[in-house]
């Protein structure tokens, strides 16, 4: 990597945990509650169970490939190191759909909280704030951010810890089912596994983060060991997280139609758990998980613009620039910062509607190179190593396929036109330019 732009490393396994969870977000568990509880028929933490062993193969797909190509440039690289630097562009740019877009959902997120405890101020004021925010905080040296997201995420945890200790109290007297510990949120004769799957194709975008710790691979301090453990413990982290929680909500809300709207049920949740102190600082829970995952999610981002612009796919000194006393990718948190200002046109719909289909790319070409790597490189695996590197990613394959399937329309059409657009750059780029590639050589 001789005369290239270098990040520096600080980061620890802690801050790698911290940043993901933040990333995932721990308090969506509650938004999203009363939507799967319809769906399931009332077995939400079975679901999210089904969904947490499902990406488990995916996260593993991840930690192996980031021990052979240790880049910022995450799904982007793996591809293309091992399938072609063209398919590499092209998961990277589709890729570019989630980790762009999260920041504006964010922001989007923190005017509606605040705008309804603060109704006389313009929503849009509170979108701007955040923005200048999560720039700002952005542009400092990456254990800033992590600091910062420490201490959001330990909030959220801790408010998931007052509502179990709560719903316990609730259940103990009498609320819900009438009992603490019970099997029916988990199962009972009646739950089928068309619906446990239909739960669980909504709740895989919950697990939507674990990934994104690798973009800090170049930032961590012996990355090849600390980023697989730390997306294995973000996933089962954020998956403890997640069954916990839907387990006392399902336990004292077993029939959510007793809720006055199933789709937005957690203030409800919230007041009658705890009253409208509990209610209020539930809020404030939400707000930090906005702000949690909005910062991680620029600083994400922007490692992965710097990967894309040091290998020449985008402009070299814009993408690929380091400052040299903050050592980040300065230019590309100011240029994100900018694009995220495009919330104020946006409505939370359709900006959700872009993220999915970067992830899902992303996560099928992570299981596919591995697979392509160990059999195209390493031209022959003994016996015991074909459950790790081909049956392994394959299974991930498969249940991303099944993500593939639940994917609504809006998003799929979305996704294959932002990729049509990537592909017109690609050959503009490549045909038309001449433009030289410089890809990172790894030591294997």
């Amino acid at each position: 990597m001789n005369g290239r732009a270098e990040l520096t490393r600080s980061l620890k396994l802690w801050h790698i945990v911290v940043i993901g969870l933040g990333y995932m977000a721990p308090m969506a568990v509650f938004d999203t509650f009363g939507i799967v509880s319809e769906e399931t028929g009332g077995f939400v933490p079975a679901a999210y169970a089904v969904t947490l062993l499902a990406i488990l193969f995916t996260a593993s797909s991840y930690g192996k490939m980031v021990r052979i190509f240790p880049s910022a440039g995450t799904a982007y690289t793996y591809t293309q190191q091992t399938i072609h630097p063209y398919a590499g562009f092209m998961v990277g740019w589709a890729s570019l759909l989630d980790y762009l877009f999260l920041p504006m959902i964010n922001a989007l997120l923190t005017g509606v909280y605040l705008s309804s405890v603060f109704p006389e101020v313009p929503t849009t004021w509170w979108i701007i704030g955040f923005i200048v925010l999560i720039t700002t905080l952005n542009v400092f040296r990456v254990t800033v951010t992590a600091s910062i997201n420490s201490f959001l995420v330990l909030f959220q945890i801790a408010v998931v810890v007052l509502f179990a200790g709560l719903a316990i109290r609730g259940l103990a007297t009498g609320d819900g089912i009438g009992q603490v510990f019970a099997i029916r949120p988990f199962f009972s004769p009646e739950l089928t596994v068309a619906a446990l799957f239909s739960g669980a194709s909504i709740l895989c975008f919950s697990f939507l983060g674990f990934d994104a710790v690798t973009t800090l691979t170049e930032e961590t301090v012996d990355a090849k060991k600390t980023i697989p453990r730390g997306i294995l413990l973000v996933a089962m982290a954020g998956g403890a997280l997640f069954i916990t929680a839907s387990y006392f909500m399902q336990a004292l809300f077993p029939d959510v139609s007793v809720l006055s709207d199933p789709e937005a049920a957690s203030a409800e949740i919230a007041l009658h758990i705890g009253g409208s102190i509990f209610q209020l600082v539930f809020l404030a829970a939400a707000l930090s998980s906005t702000l949690a995952s909005g910062l991680v999610s620029v600083t994400s981002v922007t490692r992965l613009l710097f990967a894309m612009g040091r290998d020449g796919f985008l402009p070299r000194k814009w993408f690929g620039y380091v400052h040299p006393k903050l050592k980040t990718p300065l230019l590309n948190v100011l240029l994100v910062g900018a694009l995220m200002f495009a919330a104020l046109f946006l409505d939370l719909l359709t900006a959700t509607s872009f993220i999915n289909f970067g992830a899902l790319i992303a996560f099928s070409f992570v299981n596919l190179s591995v697979i392509a790597y160990y059999i195209r490189k390493q031209k022959r695996l003994r016996m015991t190593e074909w459950w790790s590197y081909v049956l392994s990613p394959l299974i991930g394959v498969a249940f991303i396929s099944f993500m593939w399937i639940s994917l609504d329309i809006k998003s799929m059409i979305l996704g294959i036109l932002w990729s049509f657009v990537g592909l017109i750059y690609l050959l503009y780029l490549v045909k038309i330019r001449g433009a030289r590639l410089d890809l990172m050589r790894f030591d294997e």
